[in-house]
């Protein structure tokens, strides 16, 4: 049993209220070891008409996934554009039932007899590799982690989900997997467990949630492509949340109850906290982050504050508040690593001039450029506080200055298929 902290009842009624709602992971307890190192099968599947070797599986382009299966392709739109004759099968959404956990996933890329371009993503729209590109004939391997997650708590109670996250990708028992590109090519999948990896948790609101459908999107669905194989991004942020929310729906405690010695926090809350008209509203978000900083330490994990990306108007003008300014306070309080992303945001709308509206869905959201380029200015900010994880960037994460921004006309990461979504919560 993990013992929190003891809060005095002289303290101000925000700061026991937020000491409660923390240590309800102290009735639940952490996964054990035990629990993490737990044996996972390795699944192997080779796509296509040959014969697949002793241990691997061979996968019909037309198996559909069942629970009783435990293993196809997903009936999602676009999944049915077929490939040349003699290619890899028209992989498009492919799941296995998995337990929770990290795992290493191994594709083989490529086609005998044509060019392939190849983007995946993972569970809900995760970009982990970005346009790979196959001649005739050759086939390249390629190794990510993915972290998949399920509601329940490590010990009892689970996280309470909305209405819009129940039936997505991102919470449920299987490991998805989208085979995108102007011509995807996927000739096999290995699948390990991999309980070692560094886990990155993200803890925030609709910009950095694993948005469900296009257009929309986060910076925190686009930051797993910048990291080597053993780094996995849980990104339990969710639309129209805030840090007091978070807490109260237990998205906070499954994710101290999840944490390992050398996992990362990575914390963005203030668009929908400043929406509390409480008289005490800013002083509780303090006093929920420099506790929740603590018991993140505790786990002997490391907690990194991130302040809000502003909003379009935020060129001309601030429009978070108080609440960037009392993330900043608590990180040097504390001394906490902080992600400047307020002060990165501005100067890379700026840098974008009249076409910033290229880099959002509406005035808060951002699509798949913007969130792209905000990920870029969150992994900088990982290197610029020296962070462990700065030494497990990708070889091609490449070095990014907010002040000259990509060209949005270069963005190559193709759109998911499927119907356009609904606004996400929040504003």
């Amino acid at each position: 049993m993990t013992h929190l902290p003891k809060i005095r009842s002289t303290h101000a009624p925000w700061v026991v209220a937020a000491a409660a709602a923390l240590a309800i992971v102290a009735s639940a307890g952490r996964a054990t070891e035990a629990e993490r190192l737990a044996p996972a099968p390795v699944l192997r599947f080779q796509f296509g008409a040959n014969a697949p070797p002793p241990g691997w599986v061979r996968v019909d382009p037309d198996t559909p996934f069942t629970e009783a299966r435990g293993w196809g392709f997903e009936p999602q739109a676009g999944r049915s554009a077929a490939n040349q004759p003699g290619g890899p099968p028209p992989a498009r959404f492919f799941s296995t039932a998995l337990p929770e956990g990290n795992y290493d996933v191994t594709v083989a890329l490529g086609d005998e007899t044509a060019a392939t371009t190849n983007t995946v993503k993972a569970e809900t729209r995760r970009l982990m590799l970005e346009r790979v590109v196959t001649a005739p004939g050759e086939v390249t391997r390629r190794t990510f982690s993915v972290n998949i997650r399920t509601p329940e708590i490590p010990g009892g109670g689970a996280v309470r989900l909305k209405a819009r996250e129940k039936g997505v990708w991102h919470w449920d028992r299987k490991l998805t997997l989208e085979f995108n590109g102007a011509r995807p090519g996927v000739r096999a999948v290995e699948i390990t467990p991999c309980p070692a990896a560094t886990t990155i948790y993200l803890l925030g609101d609709s910009t950095v949630t694993d948005q469900p459908e296009e257009p929309w999107s986060s910076w925190g669905q686009m930051l797993p492509r910048f990291f080597k194989p053993g780094v996995a991004v849980a990104n339990h942020a969710e639309s129209g949340e805030s840090l007091k929310s978070s807490l109260g729906a237990r998205r906070v405690a499954k994710v101290l109850a999840s944490l390992r010695p050398g996992d990362y926090v990575l914390v963005q809350f203030g668009h929908n906290d400043q929406k509390d008209r409480a008289p005490d509203a800013l002083e509780t978000y303090r006093a929920n982050l420099r506790a929740l900083v603590a018991h993140v330490r505790q786990a002997g994990a490391t907690p990194v504050i991130v302040t809000s990306m502003e909003r379009k108007a935020g060129v001309e003008r601030e429009t978070l508040a108080g609440y960037p300014a009392a993330a900043r306070d608590v990180a040097a309080e504390l001394k906490a690593p902080l992600i400047d992303l307020q002060a990165m945001s501005r100067v890379l709308y700026r840098a974008l001039g009249d076409r910033i509206g290229l880099a959002f869905q509406d005035g808060t959201h951002h699509n798949a450029f913007g969130s792209y380029e905000l990920a870029r200015c969150v992994v900088e900010g990982i290197r610029a506080n020296h962070l462990g994880l700065a030494g497990a960037m990708a070889d091609d994460a490449g070095v990014f200055d907010p002040s000259h921004p990509d060209s949005p006309g270069e963005f190559r990461v193709p759109a998911s298929p499927g119907s356009p979504g609904s606004k996400p919560d929040g504003n």
